[in-house]
């Protein structure tokens, strides 16, 4: 039932980002003056709409993604009507889908037409669905870490282990009747150490983070030292002992053992693990570091879609790193929710991040510079207003509207490329699934 839950909270999650992407679009455009004849969220057959003044709001029955339709996407053809016997094939495919697109601008709507706005306004109406999922991405990450906190080791004990790991007793649990059978007890459990006291000092070196005990222990084995740490009633407590000897197994690059054993300091035990919420402050700088991975990722994707075709009916294991659809995004938001040792904060904070995640993504994805994608109507009103101002600068008449339907074959080639590195990676979410 928790994963059903979880797969539900992340597919309504989903969904709302896809709404709001879209009335990222639709808010700016009706500003404009624009008309708007659909606003839906989802591809498909219609299961709900209603329609409000000249804009028809709807449910689609494929949750994938969403669309406004604006009138006059393209302008007219510059060069006035086209014979159509003369036209090759792409020819007739661009002025097949300009006359389907102008042929539901009536008279009076002319001056409603998305063609007609200024570069600004194009800017802003394109720009304002993907800044929407930024904002979201922006909002989310911004509640994990300072509202939730990252998980980080602290200085806290959590667990005292009884007796020093030995080959016999590699985990140094206490044995029978409370005694350490083939080892020793350890220092922490010698000194009463309990779950909940502070360590706060080994020898005068200060312990402010858990990893400051590993560096004051690393040569202190079979040494006398001193022991600070705070117990559950906030008092300093100090107590000499004698460091343990823990022997590890030495293991080369590729994990194979090595025959060698390596021995450091132990007094056996273990951090306590918390959320600690992290300043507002850090939010922009993890932003443009996820932001950065994000991008990098964008640039490996269609590698790494073809290497998980490759490897899809073969024995060889799934890379956890490598794409992910939204079925498999699902599957582990179900993972997520229905985990039966993890906190329910651990839980909230991972969906949260898991959602900030798939917003970003769609962020740094709307923004490439090709149609279909908001990226490419930008790149097309960012070179149409480079033309506008290099007339201005050459006193010469301004140009018309960049004909974007001359990137339609672009656009084509671009949509079936997606389809089917989505359709690759959803059939690798339902072969050979990533677990969580």
């Amino acid at each position: 039932m928790l994963s059903l839950l979880g797969v539900l909270i992340f597919f309504g999650g989903l969904l709302a980002s896809i709404a709001l992407h879209e009335i990222g679009h639709l808010v700016p455009a009706k500003k404009f003056g624009v008309k708007v004849p659909q606003y839906m969220v989802g591809f498909g057959p219609t299961i709900w709409s209603r329609k409000r003044g000249d804009t028809e709001y709807g449910l689609k029955a494929i949750p994938l993604g969403g669309y406004i339709r604006m009138i006059g996407m393209f302008p007219p053809n510059p060069n006035g009507t086209q014979d159509k016997e003369k036209l090759g094939r792409l020819g007739l495919m661009i002025e097949s889908a300009r006359e389907e697109v102008l042929s539901e601008v009536a008279p009076d709507d002319e001056p409603r037409t998305f063609y007609r706005l200024s570069v600004p306004k194009k800017l802003a109406v394109m720009f304002g669905g993907p800044f929407m999922n930024l904002i979201i991405a922006t909002i989310l990450f911004t509640i994990s870490l300072s509202v939730i906190g990252r998980a980080q080791v602290t200085t806290t004990v959590s667990e005292v282990v009884a007796c020093v790991p030995t080959s016999a007793n590699p985990t140094g649990i206490a044995s029978t009747n409370g005694q350490c059978v083939g080892s020793a007890q350890t220092p922490a459990a010698e000194i009463g150490l309990t779950p909940g006291d502070v360590l706060v000092s080994v020898d005068g070196a200060p312990i402010a983070k858990w990893e400051d005990l590993g560096i004051a222990l690393a040569e202190q084995a079979g040494n006398t030292v001193a022991i600070t740490f705070q117990n559950s009633e906030g008092q300093l407590v100090s107590e000499t002992v004698t460091v343990a000897t823990l022997e590890s197994e030495v293991f080369d690059s590729a994990g194979n053992p090595t025959g060698e054993v390596s021995t450091r300091g132990f007094i056996g035990v273990s951090p306590e693990i918390k959320l600690v919420p992290a300043p507002v402050s850090e939010v922009p700088s993890f932003m443009t570091a996820i932001t950065a991975t994000s991008v990098a990722a964008l640039f490996e994707f269609p590698a790494r879609v073809f290497g998980l075709a490759g490897g899809l009916f073969t024995d060889a294991p799934r890379d956890p790193q490598g794409p992910v659809s939204v079925v498999g995004i699902g599957r582990i938001s179900g993972q997520i929710a229905g985990s039966e040792n993890a906190p329910a904060i651990y839980k909230v904070s991972d969906l949260i991040n898991l959602l900030a995640s798939v917003n970003l993504f769609l962020f740094v994805f709307n923004m490439v510079p090709v149609l279909p994608l908001d990226g490419g109507h930008i790149a097309g009103a960012l070179y149409e207003g480079a033309r506008r101002q290099i007339a201005r600068l050459r006193r010469k008449p301004l140009p018309g509207p960049v004909d974007t339907a001359k990137m339609l074959p672009v656009a084509y080639v671009m949509a079936l490329f997606l389809i089917g590195m989505s359709a690759v990676v959803i059939l690798a979410d339902i072969i050979k699934p990533i677990s969580f």
